[in-house]
Parts: structure tokens; sequence; C-alpha cells
């Protein structure tokens, strides 16, 4: 029989719904037990018990030292990150964490570094690898399908509310790190990595639109040079009302791809168009929460896995580093006006 984890979340505030969802699916195949959650936030807790009929800690310690806990998500804002978990690694529990994994990349690599040290399995939250639509994509590539990659880009025009940004410190850089790059486009950032590798080179202009106070970037525009050879553009907002879906284009010498949310179009060189269509849906309109559970479950399993298994998941702590060195040098290309190397 499959060793059954147990898994408990530190934070219980915007991100609990889809790891709750997704965790609840995976209790129910018998692959995991669900220990509970901690929150500071009194309010929290209590909502977060009454929801999801599950066990509230009202301290981190106490959540710790539950017997059966083998697994912690850290949903709390980026820079609680690491000294979350610290205090977990100590205890001898891997970690999942939310994105970015941290609040900055030098606190990212020392979150990725204590985690080896500690010797536990540290994953992190980057559920749009895991869509069906994207796995079939990176698949394709791996195969040769479209060839040698020439031209990849990605559009992420969304559009977060009044209502979004009345939370406190959100978009601001001391509780969020950073705005749309770090924030709200990282997942397609880190997807486009995923299926291309790194980019080489960078020009970037940013900017703080006049629609809320915040301190961070909400506009975007970029040029890139991967180190395969491949150039292609990045066009990033939370300004464009309503808000549509995210868009991933790939050509190739051999053929072109085009992944908006969860539906992708193959058209390879001299064969008919695939066609995968999951919806076009998701988290780019004024409900950032508006997206099937699906690929948070399968993320959690691929990490359950990972762990009982003794191995690093395809989400490890490790390959998120790659889009943080990006979204640092695109803000650096942006704030300098220069061309930078990675």
């Amino acid at each position: 029989m499959a060793r059954v984890l147990g898994v408990g979340m530190v934070g219980l505030g915007m991100a609990v719904a889809p790891h709750a969802l997704a965790l609840r699916d995976l209790e129910g195949a018998g692959r995991a037990r669900f220990i509970g959650g901690f929150s500071p936030s009194a309010e929290r807790r209590t909502a977060f018990a009454a929801r999801w009929q599950a066990p509230v800690f009202d301290r981190l310690e106490a959540l710790l030292a539950a017997p059966g806990l083998d697994l912690v998500l850290v949903l709390t804002p980026p820079a609680a990150h690491l000294p979350v978990a610290e205090a977990a690694a100590a205890a001898g529990k891997h970690l999942l964490v939310e994105k970015p994994l941290e609040f900055d990349l030098a606190r990212a690599e020392a979150l990725v570094t204590m985690a080896e040290r500690a010797g536990v399995t540290l994953g992190v939250v980057f559920q749009h690898r895991f869509r069906p639509a994207a796995l079939r994509l990176k698949a394709a590539l791996e195969a040769g399908l479209l060839g040698d990659p020439l031209s990849a880009s990605a559009t992420i025009r969304w559009w977060r509310d009044a209502n979004y940004f009345a939370q406190p410190g959100r978009g601001m850089k001391a509780r969020d790190g950073g705005g749309v790059l770090l924030t709200q486009a990282i997942h397609t950032i880190d997807l486009l990595l995923h299926l291309m590798g790194p980019v080489a080179e960078v020009a970037a202009f940013a900017r703080t639109s006049p629609l809320r106070a915040i301190d961070t970037e909400d506009i975007v525009a970029a040029a890139l040079r991967f180190a395969g050879g491949a150039i292609g553009t990045l066009n990033a907002t939370t300004v464009a009302r309503p808000g549509f879906p995210e868009r991933i284009d790939i050509a190739g010498t051999r053929g072109s791809a085009m992944l908006v949310a969860e539906r992708l179009e193959l058209h390879p060189e001299g064969g008919s168009p695939e066609i995968i269509d999951h919806g076009n849906a998701g988290g780019g309109g004024a409900d950032p929460m508006a997206f099937d559970h699906g690929p948070h479950r399968a993320l959690l399993a691929e990490m359950l896995d990972a762990i009982v298994e003794d191995r690093a998941p395809r989400n490890s702590g490790a390959s998120a580093l790659g889009v943080q060195r990006l979204i640092e040098a695109l803000l650096r290309a942006a704030g300098e006006g220069r061309f930078v190397t990675l």
C-alpha cells in the first residue's frame, strides 16, 4: 500500500482554496491526511476551520509538533516564506512553498540552500507546469515536433480591481517583493522558461500606472534572447480590463504552437493541427482564484511521490530560481535602460 503522508498548511489567506481542494481529493484517494492549518490571525483560523472542517493551530510550533506531519505547505506572503521554512525544516518537515519562493532572489537562494542542508524535499507551487495542455506542449517540444525553436513569447494581460489592492500591503515591495512580474505573471514566465530553457539577455520597460496606489510595477514590456538562440517578447500587465487569458506562442523550424490558458493548438509541419482544449478561463480577471484546482492536485501528487521516492520533484525549489533571476534582470534592465545579460 502507498504511504499516506500528513500535510499541514501555514498561512490561511487567499491561496488556501485550491490547495485545500487538492488535498481533499488526495485524502479521498488514500494519498494524504490533512493535519490542519496555522495562521497568526484568529479570524482566519475560525473561517478556515468552518469552511474546511479541519483542525487549526494557534502556534506554528504546535502544528510542527503534530503527530504524523510530513509536509508543510507555506502559503504566507513571500517575505515570511524563509523563516517559516526554516522552522519547518528544523523539525524535519518537507516543504511546498507558494510562488515566488521568496521576497527576492537572494532569499530564494537561501531557502533552497537551507532545504538542501536540512535534507528535506523542497517544491514550489508552479501549477501551470501541470496543466494537461502545458504537459502536452512540453512533450511535443522534447520530441522535436516543432523542430528548433526560433521565436517564443508570453502575453499576460490581466486585470486586478480595487478590492484586490484593498488588502493591506498588496502591491507594495515591503509585502510582496514585486508587482506584476513577481506576483501575477510569474506563473506564465516560469512556464515559458520550463518550455524554452533559460533566457540569456533582456531589454525591458516597466512602469506603475496611476490606477492604484502601489510602489511596484504593473506594466512591463520586454525583449528576450534565449540561451538556445530563439528570441521573443514579454508583455505583462494587470491594468487590462476585464482581464484576458495568458498566452504563450512558440514557433520553430518545423511548426508552431499557441497555448492560451489551458487551450493548446499544435501546428506541426506537414501534419494536421492538434488541439487540446481545457478552456481559456483562469485567474486573469478580477477574481484571481477563478480556476480549476486540478493542476494543484497534480502538483501536490508529484510532491508526495517525490517524498516517498526520495527524489527531487519536477517542481523543485531549485527549478524556481530561474524565473526569479529573470524577473530581477528585467527590472534591472528597465531601471538602468540597458541590455542585461543573465
